[in-house]
């Protein structure tokens, strides 16, 4: 089976690392010119993630080089705490740096799989037998199933299910992240005014995260991003300043919109979209663990039916479910930069309390036990 998967971010590495382990001859294409070498932590929960991972044979590494998690500290404007969040809640059961998992994943099936850099999906035509691909750089190539694995604006749903306005629900937010140097941390550290939230980590990642104004910014243009990040933020106390200081230098800038990825059907024919592609939540705590677990589930049914037909169906009844639970109502932007004021004082207070931190954490503890998806062989 020849198949190729758009993105090389978690879920698509994972998918081809399954899939070229049951046989399948895998091509991951991804417009960027290679690997992400930055971006925020990600964290796993529950015995589902865990045997995903146990699956795809990277659960002993990771655990090797893990981040271990530290508390989410929220401070007034001297740097004096109001609440602190455990790191059982920030870091879950096990936690990495986003990059070394791409790196991890990408390197257990580089021998294997076909990965091509720097070019990207233009056209996708299906046939009875075989989709068309036409590619910008590397002309036209034909192959039995397209997976597209390549985020909230993934180009694969775009050529085959529609215009991404049709899927794409922004919640009110923007976030940005980046690295820098920061010394002296053990704890993530968080500030608030009203709609805005500014905060850096031990690992020296600074996120920023605020209210909408309305202005238009394109994607790929880094130099509006960091005029409109460093007009919103301009005059905050806090760290603020050094925050912004640093913004000048940096080259790997992530922006974007906090949104929702809302869609009838995950698949079409021949093709079909896995993690964020599919149900994506911009920050959503519980994304990338989702995310494997759809890798799983996928190439699981692939190599059980060899029919993409039944294993397409399978697949979107398996994960509607589970990835409803965390997706449903999640608006990550509301809770870390509350609108007002009121809002701001009424979630510092709630989260002052044991019993409200409690709740928080067996929220996110009942997400991620489910043990009902298949193991496979």
């Amino acid at each position: 089976m020849r198949v190729l998967i758009s993105g090389a971010g978690i879920a698509g590495p994972a998918l081809a690392l399954r899939l070229a382990g049951d046989g399948a001859a895998v091509t991951v294409v991804e417009i960027a010119p290679g690997l992400r070498t930055s971006g925020f932590a990600v964290d796993f929960r529950g015995p589902t993630h865990h045997a995903v991972l146990r699956r795809l044979g990277v659960l002993d590494d990771l655990r090797a080089i893990q981040t271990h998690g530290s508390a989410m500290i929220c401070v007034d404007e001297h740097d004096r705490e109001i609440f602190t969040l455990p790191a059982t809640f920030t870091g879950g059961e096990l936690e990495v740096r986003r990059r070394d998992l791409s790196r991890l994943l990408h390197d257990r099936g580089a021998g294997r799989v076909d990965y091509r850099f720097g070019d990207t999906i233009t056209k996708i035509e299906e046939t009875a037998d075989f989709v068309r691909v036409e590619f910008r750089d590397a002309g036209a190539e034909e192959f039995d199933l397209v997976i597209g694995a390549d985020g909230m604006h993934s180009t694969v749903r775009r050529l085959v299910f529609g215009a991404e306005s049709r899927f794409l629900t922004p919640l009110g937010y923007h976030i940005a992240g980046w690295e820098l140097a920061f010394d002296g941390l053990d704890s993530s550290r968080w500030f608030n005014v009203p709609g805005r939230m500014a905060s850096v980590s031990p690992g020296a990642v600074a996120m920023l995260i605020f209210r909408s104004t309305g202005e238009t910014v394109g994607w790929h243009d880094q130099a509006a991003q960091k005029r409109l990040i460093s007009s919103t933020f301009d005059g905050l106390p806090w760290h603020v300043p050094r925050l912004l200081d640093s913004l000048d230098g940096v080259t790997d800038l992530y922006f974007d919109a906090i949104a929702r990825i809302d869609m009838p059907s995950w698949t079409r024919g021949r093709i079909a979209l896995v993690g964020d592609a599919a149900w994506g939540v911009t920050l959503g705590g519980m994304g990338v663990g989702t995310g494997l677990v759809g890798a799983h589930v996928l190439a699981g049914e692939l190599a059980s039916t060899g029919d993409h037909r039944a294993a397409f169906a399978a697949y979107e009844t398996r994960m509607r479910a589970y990835a409803g639970r965390w997706q449903k109502g999640a608006n990550p932007g509301r809770f870390l930069a509350p609108a007002t004021r009121y809002g701001l004082t009424l979630r510092n207070r709630l989260l002052s309390t044991r019993p409200a931190q409690r709740m928080l954490l067996s929220g996110t503890k009942s997400l991620a036990t489910d043990t009902e998806l298949p193991a496979y062989s």
